[in-house]
């Protein structure tokens, strides 16, 4: 390796620790590399994570796993439709042995917040994470109570089933990271998921994984990544990319300025887990679908030709000159 980059940036332990994270969650989970992999840059780029699939793909189970390998507090939080804010956030509580309200913190209070069928609470709910997810606090009564560092939200949704859920509002929408689509495994992997059952159940093997990141390291690599090195031209690109978002005739809502800091931060996040201190275009080609998916607005017209955001992407980026 060329001397020049080991000096310019030490990833020796970054890359051990996200790839003891990818070893602990691959004695469970077969296939879904680029799932898991976003996963860790989400987490590198100190972003909250949507994750969108059929049942028994392992959503659930994955984010369970990431959090299992963090020796950080973790909760989970099964969202329905009967779900009240103070559910989520907790609720002012009389103590008669002092005479005065107490807070009592709710579940959210916690370093990684697992949030399954997100889509099945009302918007009521919904509006009680607006200003936890973007800045890291909780207001109740008009006092704030600041979250522990770091914090981190991941939630999972069914795009089938729509009976009992409720569209997840734009606002909300956008203050996820990224939305990962996850498919079914190929044969060969549906197989060794087969196997691996008749060993032991996820179960009996999520009992045996054990933390292997601690939260002062993960806010260290947080700080590492921010600094990676990225040229202005690869600026301009990802501006150019999601601008183009905003003019084209055949979308009725484009990228916001947050998109283009979520391109620049989980690109700066993969091109890391690859191995380098500097980003490069297939990082950023890599990222953009899972950034922009949740965030663009297709015209009634366009969705009723059955285009979807994914091939909406993908015109708009092959329109783009990719820098050289």
């Amino acid at each position: 390796m060329d001397p020049l980059f080991e000096e310019r940036t030490d990833l020796t332990r970054l890359r051990s620790a996200m790839q003891a994270i990818r070893e602990s969650i691959a004695q469970i989970i077969v296939g879904q590399h680029d799932m898991i992999d976003l996963m860790m840059a989400g987490l590198l780029s100190d972003g909250h994570i949507l994750i969108e699939g059929v049942p028994g793909v392992a959503k659930t189970l994955s984010a369970k796993l990431l959090a299992k390998t963090l020796d950080v507090p973790f909760s989970r939080l099964q969202f329905t439709p009967d779900l009240m804010p103070s559910d989520v956030l907790g609720t002012s509580v009389f103590n008669p042995k002092d005479t005065e309200f107490q807070f009592k913190q709710g579940p959210i209070f916690s370093s990684v917040v697992l949030i399954d069928e997100i889509n099945r609470a009302p918007a009521k709910t919904q509006s009680a994470l607006f200003e936890v997810m973007e800045e890291r606090q909780v207001t109740i009564d008009g006092k704030t109570y600041p979250m522990q560092k770091p914090f981190m939200v991941i939630a999972t949704q069914n795009p089938i089933e729509q009976e009992g859920t409720y569209r997840l509002p734009e606002a909300q929408l956008d203050r996820f990271i990224f939305k990962i689509n996850v498919g079914y495994p190929t044969l060969e992997e549906e197989v060794s998921i087969l196997e691996k059952q008749q060993q032991s159940t996820a179960g009996e093997q999520l009992a045996h994984i054990e933390p292997v990141l601690h939260a002062e390291d993960l806010l260290q690599f947080r700080q590492m990544v921010r600094q990676m090195v990225v040229e202005p031209k690869l600026l301009q690109y990802i501006a150019t990319i999601v601008g183009e978002t905003r003019s084209n005739s055949a979308l009725y809502l484009g990228g916001s300025p947050r998109a283009s800091l979520s391109i620049l931060q989980s690109s700066k996040a993969l091109a890391g887990l690859r191995g380098r201190d500097f980003v490069v275009p297939d990082d950023i080609l890599t990222v953009i679908p899972n950034v922009l998916r949740h965030r663009i607005m297709l015209t009634p017209e366009k969705e009723m030709e059955g285009i979807t955001p994914d091939e909406m992407i993908r015109r708009i980026v092959d329109k783009v000159e990719v820098p050289r």
